[in-house]
């Protein structure tokens, strides 16, 4: 399928506002509670001036404890360990040294893309609407990349030449979310969108989509308040560049699949937006699927970096 020229631009913008700039180092999920486990997912598009990348070392900053880094398969992985500023608790139990720096070796040739994964809790020192930063060094053969910059108070990170990547720190979820919707065998849950800038033609919607039925269905579009129209896409990885593309028909949703639509995957284009959207509003749209028919939805509006309201953690 070709794009039109309006429709280019149209795609070019979405991918502006939706995902992080492919040239950086970044997390896949860049927003969590205080208090939880956080899965952190660093993400390595491409290696030094064309070289491969060798090392990829991550320093975790104080307040970050109980850090768990997953091994890579071809990869040695290495920790460094020492005490913090101070003690943390941990469902009661004192904290008051562990991983302050993690190093993966391996190699990962420069047109390829690969995902380094550990897992941490991120304490209550972090109030809502935080940042909290992870500097990172990637290593090549004659060269490296130093992703360690940290924006001051009221600094775009975007205007940074080599931004350490970083973690939103949002409120807790409200006990009182909006129940899942049912239509028909399927479960629509968690419907969100994401802040616009001034100007932008085009936002992206979100949603997690279950059929517990025994025959398919397929969403083909929907309705937005503030758009002309909902298509439903999809942006797929080719090599280090993003690329979007119109789901021909609709997305089939197959008898017990959950497909989730997020930034950088499935997602629906509220195009020909008539005024941005903006942070802590909610919007009435609809989702129309071949089968079920047409289910009213609630977008909520969360910021840049945004995901859906994070579920409920088990404590002990």
């Amino acid at each position: 399928m070709k794009l039109s020229y309006s429709g280019a631009l149209a795609a070019a913008a979405f991918l502006a506002i939706s995902t992080p700039a492919l040239a950086h180092v970044s997390f896949d999920n860049a927003r969590t509670t205080a208090n939880a486990t956080y899965k952190a997912v660093l993400r390595i598009p491409h290696g030094c001036d064309g070289q491969p990348t060798l090392k990829v070392q991550i320093r975790i900053p104080e307040g970050v404890i109980a850090v768990k880094p997953m091994p890579k398969a071809g990869w040695t992985l290495e920790t460094v360990k020492g005490p913090y500023v101070k003690a943390y608790d941990l469902s009661g139990t004192p904290m008051a040294e562990g991983v302050t720096g993690i190093t993966w070796a391996g190699s990962l040739d420069d047109g390829h893309y690969d995902e380094f994964v550990f897992q941490a809790r991120i304490t209550d020192i972090f109030q809502p609407g935080a940042t909290v930063y992870f500097p990172v060094i990637q290593e090549c053969a004659n060269g490296r990349e130093e992703w360690t910059e940290i924006p001051a108070a009221g600094q775009d990170p975007h205007s940074l030449k080599s931004p350490a990547p970083g973690v939103t720190i949002t409120a807790a979820a409200s006990a009182s979310a909006p129940a899942p919707v049912k239509v028909g065998a399927l479960t629509i849950e968690e419907p969100w969108s994401r802040v616009t800038p001034g100007g932008a033609k085009v936002g992206g919607g979100y949603v997690r989509i279950t059929n517990t039925g025994s025959t398919p269905d397929r969403l083909v579009g929907g309705s937005f308040p503030l758009a002309s129209r909902v298509e439903v896409h999809e942006m797929s990885l080719d090599g280090t560049v993003m690329r979007m593309k119109p789901v021909e028909g609709g997305l089939e949703i197959k008898p017990g699949e959950t497909v989730e639509f997020k930034p950088g995957g499935y997602h629906l284009m509220f195009v020909d937006l008539k005024e941005p959207l903006k942070e802590g509003q909610t919007h009435k749209g609809t989702l129309v699927f071949e089968k079920a028919g047409t289910v009213e939805v609630t977008y909520p509006v969360r910021g840049m970096g945004g995901q859906a309201a994070p579920a409920a953690e088990h404590k002990h």
